[in-house]
Formats: C-alpha cells, structure tokens, sequence
C-alpha cells in the first residue's frame, strides 16, 4: 500500500518518532539557551529569583485557559497527586533553581557539557527505581560518560584526581542532573492528564515552593537589577526552558520513553558551544572536547537496545 493510501493511523504512527525527536531536540535548543542566558545575568538577577519568577510567569500565563482541562483531569490529579507533587517539587522548583545557582559559580559550557551525562542517569534511575534493564552497552556507555564527567571537571588531569579541588558549580550541576534523572524516570507515574494541566500545576506547585527562597534572598540583600537585559532574559527563561521546554519534553519522553528521550539531552552542549563562544566569550578547551567525545560516545552505547 502506498503511503498516500495508507490509513491515517498508519501515517500517523509513522510520524510519531519524527514528532517526538523533534520535541526532545526543540527541549534541549531551550535549555541550551537557558545556560547562557542565566549565566550572562548572574550578577543582575539572584539565582533564587530568577528559579521562582521562572515558575510564577508559565502559571500566569496558563492560568486563563487551563481551568477546562484542569475540571477533566481533576479525579486523574486526586489519584496521582503524591506523585505530581513530587514531580514538581524536584524536577520544578529543586532542579529549576540549583541550575541559576549552578552557573553563579561555573561556565555556561561546563553547565551545558555536563547536562550530557542526563541520559546515562536517567537509564541509572530507571533501573533503580522501575527495574528497568540495563544491558551491558548500557553498563560501558555509563562508564565511557562517567570518564567523560570526570575529563570535564578536573580539566583534563584525570591523573592528578587525588588532589582535585572540584568547582562548586560542576558539583551542584552534576548533583542536580541526578535529580533530573529521577524527574524524567517518573514521568510515567505522572498521570493520564493534558499537557497543560500537568505544567500548571508543576509551576504552580514550583512558584510556592520556591517564593519563600526568593523572599529570603531578597531580605538577605540581593536585589533584581531591572533592566531591559534582565527583563528580556527572564522573559525568555519563563517561556522557552520552562513553559515550552517542560511541554515538549514531557510529551517526546512520553513517546519515546525517558531512556531514549535522554539520548537527544547530547544536543545542549553543540547548542551552547555555538552560542557560548560569540554571547559570552567562553573559550572550548580541549578537554571540553574530550569530555564531551567521552559522554557522547557512552550516551550512544547506553541508549542502545540490547
């Protein structure tokens, strides 16, 4: 049967990994973006700020036409609830500002090349949690990313390992992929609910939790420098990494799978290794260029089917 004969379903189905890799792909456009930017406003907007105003601008601006999806989906949120609110507390409002605060201590380009290392988390954290299988190209391909990790933040001295002293930034950057891991593995517990209930409440829950953080920053002395580059930069912060990115990423692991959706987490640092370089002056170093070999070549193995 020819495909201009072929049943809509089938057609359909056939677009459906097109669809998805190109969601995964558009998430991690977002997010590389969003490296920079919250690197190039760290000394003009706190990080605990810009984590909470990040979640209260997608709220607001879901808020006028969710309310329909939210009545259908309400006894699907009461089910799942313990699970949607842990959802949002650690892939929201936790992950969303240890990134701000992240890259008030590290370069973008670190941030982004290490952002690699997500997927072989996240097949760590299917196993862990779900039982998952894990494969041996799975098992060398978590190894292969670690050597790349390890290439990246001891700039390239692997041998002298002992006597490292790790950049605080590289640190909480690494930690908070390990709970992006777990946010991206429990997808599946999220619920049978519209993509745009989802992410209200997931900004809505992250906005609360987070806006007693920024209040105390704020009281400690840390004030937003409003200008136009820090409006701009929080504008495109609440929009792309965080109402559009969430949306098309929940939706690409939903298809895919989280394991596989992790794979396309590997685009963030050739985004920001374009952009890094003209917007903030940030040199490749060669051992960015190892590491990110290293990671990419232990993602590939790790998302392969074995």
């Amino acid at each position: 049967m020819s495909e201009a004969h072929a049943p809509a379903s089938s057609r359909s189905d056939a677009r459906q990994p097109v669809v998805a890799a190109f969601l995964a792909a558009f998430a991690a456009l977002c997010w590389s973006g969003n490296h920079i930017v919250g690197r190039a406003i760290a000394g003009e907007v706190p990080p605990l700020a810009t984590g909470c105003i990040r979640w209260i601008a997608p709220a607001l601006i879901l808020a006028p036409f969710v309310r329909p999806h939210l009545v259908r989906d309400w006894p699907e949120i009461r089910r799942t609830w313990p699970a949607v609110l842990m959802l949002s507390l650690l892939g929201g409002a936790i992950f969303g500002t240890l990134q701000y605060v992240g890259l008030t201590y590290t370069t973008a380009l670190n941030v982004s090349v290490l952002n690699s290392v997500a997927p072989v988390f996240i097949v760590a954290a299917g196993w862990l949690l779900f039982s998952d299988r894990v494969g041996p190209l799975q098992a060398v391909g978590i190894a292969t990313s670690f050597a790349g990790v390890l290439a990246i933040i001891t700039k390239g001295n692997i041998a002298g390992i002992r006597e490292l002293g790790f950049n605080i930034g590289d640190l909480i950057i690494l930690f908070n992929m390990g709970l992006w891991a777990i946010y991206c593995a429990s997808l599946r517990k999220r619920g049978a609910m519209h993509w745009m209930s989802f992410i209200f409440i997931l900004s809505a829950i992250s906005a609360l939790a987070t806006l007693p953080l920024w209040l105390a920053e704020h009281l400690s002395g840390a004030q937003i420098h409003v200008t136009a580059g820090s409006v701009a930069a929080l504008a495109y912060v609440s929009l792309f990494p965080s109402l559009l990115a969430y949306a098309a990423w929940n939706r690409g692991v939903e298809m895919l799978g989280s394991g596989r959706a992790g794979v396309f987490l590997h685009l963030v640092p050739l985004y920001s290794a374009l952009i890094a370089g003209a917007a903030l002056g940030e040199r490749i170093e060669a051992y960015h260029l190892a590491g990110f070999a290293l990671i990419l070549a232990g993602v590939w193995l790790a998302s392969r089917r074995n």
